[in-house]
């Protein structure tokens, strides 16, 4: 069996298109890496690139993503709803085929030793590649954002995994993890109240006393005139999004507002729609391999 690692890296640009493509063709052409998705946000002036490939071609195209985006992007002068500490905020490793999450760890170590080493950003490891139970939150290890690396970095607690410990105020710094699938999941409410929204995502997140293995906050989208419950469903199957959309759908009837749409950023495993689909259609008994193309693609193998 082959061994298929899945990386979802997110760079802190979602304006210059330019740029996004830039970083993203820079792992075009990658031997065993393919593209399989990317997409961005103005309002959160972030983008979400995703793609699979064996751990060797993994590793190499994640390395030239964090350089060129290191070239592209200047923290200094960046400003967007999404929290971010770096010009690669973020990257994700996630087993798909054939390797293990121990396997998918010391991809983690490999790759942010070369960042810290190869390109001067300071990394640190998040989720199950964390060294410490403080950092296994991705949350935790951003909190203060890219304004607070200085006072961070200067603690004992706050020094990187890899790279150096001085703040590199261009790049910022990169968090690097092993993870399972996570889905990038934002419903919109209609209203341009915050306030509203924060007050949603706070009983919606589990850390807050929510739903379990749910990340949520409020964020403004000012060009749309609106706003949203941004959220990380970290695993899908403790918490599917039918439930976490109707919870929603509940706390916002309080203050009179209504869910006007909903988005997934990047790429979400089917079983994760086909929950929905099931609850919203009340079926019974139905299973994943009724699905045509799962059918297909069984038969292809």
């Amino acid at each position: 069996m082959k061994k298929i690692v899945q990386c979802v890296p997110n760079i802190s640009e979602g304006r210059n298109q330019d740029v996004v493509n830039a970083v993203v063709d820079s792992i075009r052409g990658i031997a065993d890496v393919k593209v399989l998705d990317w997409s961005s946000d103005t309002d959160h002036n972030r983008s979400v690139i995703t793609f699979v490939g064996t751990p060797e071609g993994v590793e190499g195209a994640a390395l030239a993503l964090c350089s060129k985006a290191a070239q592209l992007i200047d923290m200094t002068v960046h400003s967007g709803e999404h929290p971010r500490m770096g010009a690669t905020d973020v990257v994700p490793f996630i087993p798909i085929q054939g390797v293990t999450m121990e396997e998918t760890i010391q991809l983690a170590n490999r790759v942010g030793k070369r960042i810290g080493q190869e390109l001067g950003i300071p990394v640190y490891l998040y989720e199950n590649a964390a060294t410490t139970p403080a950092n296994q939150n991705l949350a935790a290890v951003r909190r203060g954002q890219y304004e607070g690396l200085p006072a961070k970095m200067a603690k004992a607690n706050g020094k990187p995994d890899y790279g150096p410990t001085v703040f590199n105020a261009k790049s910022g710094a990169t968090a690097v993890g092993a993870r399972m699938p996570l889905i990038a999941f934002n419903v919109n409410l209609g209203t341009d109240n915050l306030d509203i929204a924060n007050k949603i995502a706070r009983n919606v997140r589990h850390a807050s006393g929510g739903l379990k293995a749910v990340k949520a906050m409020g964020v403004n989208l000012e060009a749309r005139g609106i706003v949203q419950v941004s959220m990380n469903m970290v695993n899908y199957k403790e918490t599917p999004l039918y439930r976490v959309v109707e919870l929603i759908r509940a706390e916002a009837r309080r203050y009179g507002v209504s869910i006007i749409g909903s988005e997934i950023i990047g790429l979400v495993p089917l079983e994760a729609m086909v929950q929905s689909l099931d609850y919203y259609l009340g079926l019974e008994g139905f299973a994943l391999n009724q699905v045509l193309e799962t059918r297909l693609w069984s038969h292809e193998e």
